[in-house]
């Protein structure tokens, strides 16, 4: 079938236990929302079981239009990585604990209002960051205290909000600094800092912005390193959305980076946590992926 903005085929990717809140029934919702319509919509629900195939499997066989993800943050990265190569656009219907990447562009929350964007064909083409060779961050990576948040939320038994309160409260008061060398730009710098952050994008999930002069399609990353963190500080940026003090953090920007701990650091990317790690490779990957979006959006 050939495409047209009246008639396409659309591939949802469905992750059902993401997001905190009350459930919703994500296939029978969007089949309603395309009664009647020429359009070919197709469902793939997740479930733990070798996902990252079975969404490679569909995407080749039935070579979708579109491909849209139902989820948080990690759904989307998992999307993403089986659709590198090809030219195939990406729509996000926010459906996670921590919608960070939908918050960076301004999408919709309402599933009717994120399907109208989806079919509204406004296509933006943004960078993704390539980590140690091997797996890509769509959004934020880091090491210290945000991934020891990320890994005690994953812990515990309470999703969405309460539960990453319930992981920062308990983060906030054992904060602990790493000893980080960082190599970028042709410079060996080593800091003593709380988090040193990958970011591709300006926010995290929960709004606070780590990272304001970040430009998802600029072809750079930044490597933001905060150097200082109170406890009073870090709960007005998390509620009021302000940036941290720009005189307590310093900012990088740079195609490629290595980061050195010496003590394995806690690291997460993009709310996945990975364990405990000596040192991280970053470099980026320029216009790798295109994102379906509001017409409005001008970041």
């Amino acid at each position: 079938m050939q495409y047209s903005p009246e008639r396409s085929k659309l591939l949802f990717v469905v992750n059902p236990i993401s997001g905190g809140r009350k459930k919703i029934n994500w296939e029978t919702e969007i089949r309603e929302y395309f009664a009647g319509s020429d359009h070919q919509v197709e469902m793939l629900v997740l479930n733990g079981g070798n996902d990252g195939w079975k969404i490679y499997e569909k995407i080749k066989t039935g070579q979708p239009d579109k491909v849209i993800a139902v989820g948080g943050d990690g759904t989307i990265k998992l999307v993403v990585e089986q659709l590198l190569g090809t030219d195939i656009p990406l729509g996000i219907i926010p459906a996670g604990s921590a919608n960070g990447l939908a918050r960076e562009f301004d999408l919709p929350a309402s599933l009717k209002d994120a399907l109208a964007v989806v079919m509204k064909d406004n296509i933006r083409t943004v960078d993704l960051i390539k980590i140690n060779d091997k797996e890509i961050c769509v959004h934020l990576s880091d090491m210290g205290l945000n991934a020891r948040v990320v890994k005690y939320y994953a812990m515990g038994g309470v999703r969405g909000k309460w539960g990453y309160a319930r992981a920062i409260w308990r983060v906030l008061w054992q904060r602990q600094l790493i000893s980080a060398e960082i190599l970028v730009n042709g410079q060996q710098l080593k800091r003593e800092a709380f988090m040193v952050v990958i970011a591709n994008a300006r926010t995290y999930g929960t709004g606070a912005l780590i990272n304001p002069s970040g430009n998802i399609s600029d072809g750079l990353f930044e490597v933001v390193v905060v150097k200082e963190l109170s406890v009073w500080e870090l709960l007005k940026m998390i509620v009021t959305h302000k940036p941290f003090d720009p005189r307590k953090i310093e900012v990088l920007k740079t195609t490629e980076a290595r980061v050195n701990i010496r003590k394995r650091g806690y690291f997460q990317v993009d709310g996945e946590y990975r364990g405990k790690q000596p040192s991280v490779h970053a470099r980026i990957l320029p216009a790798a992926l295109r994102l379906l979006l509001p017409r409005e959006d001008k970041k």
